[in-house]
């Protein structure tokens, strides 16, 4: 599920503000979002895209785990995992961060039998 709009609506809601962000060179950019969730077994994602491109996973933030694509190095691309939201945030900006971005959440329902996991 990517939400290009400024609402993705269902059984919970992720909500990115509209317009654009216009920083220049060397600037530090924030992206926000919030979410709504009652299970604590979420999965955060950003992604990016570009032009006439499919989008790119930057990087993925949990309560238990962190990870950032390669592509995409914490020392530039980061996010801290709060309450209800997740902002991005991109130092040292490049002319090629200019993208449009996503964020989603998953949730994620673990079953526990006999060491067999599912999703």
């Amino acid at each position: 599920m990517f939400c290009s709009s400024t609402e993705c609506k269902g059984e919970e809601k992720v909500t990115q503000p509209p317009g654009d962000v216009i920083l220049t060179q060397g600037q530090t950019a924030t992206l926000n979002c919030t979410f709504t969730a009652t299970n604590p077994n979420r999965a955060l994602f950003w992604y990016k895209q570009e032009v006439n491109s499919y989008p790119k996973f930057i990087l993925i933030r949990s309560l238990h785990y962190s990870d950032n694509s390669p592509e995409f190095v914490k020392d530039r691309f980061d996010a801290e995992l709060k309450d209800s939201s997740v902002p991005l945030m991109i130092q040292d900006l490049h002319v090629s961060d200019s993208a449009v971005y996503y964020f989603t959440k998953w949730e994620v329902e673990l079953s526990i039998n006999n060491n067999n996991f599912s999703t």
